[in-house]
């Protein structure tokens, strides 16, 4: 796609160096992955040295001190070119949950070594089979013993990255839901070491999926975690998660721009190049249409992720604009999936084009990791004051 040469980009110097990384990473090498449903952890490597992991940790803690803003560019530049960064995506904003709410000793023990890459922070043990999205319904227990540790009890599932992860932040009910007194209240997060939580009291089992997000579910089996793991106020969990949701929708939002732009661009270079009939097919416009009506639906999701990235850095209330940006760019990038496909015809359904892998992976996020009907529920009864839908 041609540049805008009148828009400027604060985030342009880290838009170049993200492309100057992920040039080292071609389409091969996401191939071979998608193929064994492997890790790619020489990505993960390579943008933890770069510090772009480590972009939302403050400079105090050795992070790079960025706003959401910037975080927004790095995972859009990384799916732009060809990329997946759910590999790594929630160590951006899971860590968010230590540095708002977590005691200085936890931010001194855990931030620094997360942003030097001695410890990863990938996976967040939210949903549960019997819950899904109706976080407040969640099984897993936590029980104080003595003045030293919780026992934990129960199952999660769809915990990415948990075989790759060194820490997991974990929600679990510390109050019975019939004895809090707010339905939001008596749930509560904790750090849990994966290093130390070996044997027969965690056991992780992936789970096999159409995209390669290296995906599990967890079993607590009386896992003990030290008190000191938990993260703020017991009880208060579903409160903390929330602006870390917040920023995730953001987060995956701009990778979801990134991916309509890569299906965008793969489209038209296909339809200036492929000829038929002695003249390009993108000279149809059969072909030029739905190229165009993708790239407005594209900018139009854009324009919305950057306001909910620019109200988020300012502090702002950002419920309605995080889930607007996720469920319109959302919306965008499967659009514009079905697009590249359609102008590829048969190619578009060949491995080594890359269409297909990107289409998969693009497909989730019309279900993760919030649905587009969550959302639409969300804005009808809290913005638009419907009633409460069942």
């Amino acid at each position: 796609m041609k540049k805008r040469v009148a828009e400027h980009d604060e985030f342009a110097d880290i838009r170049d160096g993200v492309r100057a990384l992920c040039a080292k990473f071609p389409g091969e090498y996401w191939r071979a992955l998608d193929r064994e449903r492997a890790y790619p952890t020489d990505f993960v490597r390579a943008l933890t040295k770069a510090g772009y992991l480590a972009a939302l940790i403050p400079e105090e803690y050795g992070g790079s001190g960025l706003n959401l803003a910037a975080a927004a560019a790095i995972m859009e530049e990384i799916h732009a070119s060809g990329g997946n960064g759910a590999a790594c995506h929630a160590q951006m904003y899971t860590m968010g949950t230590i540095l708002r709410h977590g005691s200085d000793a936890q931010k001194e023990r855990y931030l620094p070594l997360i942003a030097s890459g001695e410890l990863r922070l990938q996976a967040f043990g939210v949903t549960e089979p019997t819950s899904g999205t109706d976080t407040l319904s969640l099984r897993t227990v936590a029980r104080r013993e003595g003045n030293d540790h919780y026992v934990i009890n129960g199952q999660k599932i769809w915990t990415s990255r948990a075989e790759h992860s060194d820490l997991l932040l974990l929600l679990a009910r510390t109050t019975p839901k019939e004895q809090a007194k707010k339905r939001t209240e008596g749930l509560s997060v904790f750090l849990v070491d994966m290093r130390l939580a070996q044997g027969a009291n965690i056991v992780i089992n992936p789970i096999r999926t159409m995209m390669n997000h290296a995906t599990t579910q967890i079993f607590f089996d009386d896992l003990r975690v030290p008190a000191e793991n938990l993260i703020g106020e017991e009880g208060k969990g579903f409160r903390y998660i929330l602006g870390g949701m917040n920023a995730e929708r953001i987060l995956i939002a701009a990778e979801c721009i990134g991916d309509a732009k890569w299906f965008i661009a793969k489209a038209t270079q296909y339809a200036k190049e492929r000829e038929l009939f002695d003249r390009p097919i993108g000279q149809n416009q059969g072909v030029q249409f739905p190229i165009a009506r993708a790239y407005a639906q594209m900018r139009a999701a854009e324009l919305m992720v950057h306001e909910a990235a620019r109200k988020y850095d300012a502090g702002e209330d950002i419920g309605a604009e995080a889930n607007m940006a996720k469920l319109l760019a959302a919306d965008a990038s499967w659009a514009a999936a079905d697009m590249c496909v359609q102008t590829h015809g048969g190619f578009g359904f060949a491995e080594e084009y890359d269409i297909e892998r990107k289409f998969r992976e693009t497909r989730l996020y019309q279900v993760a990791p919030i649905s587009t009907n969550m959302i639409l529920s969300y804005l009808a009864e809290h913005v638009l004051g419907l009633p409460r839908s069942y």
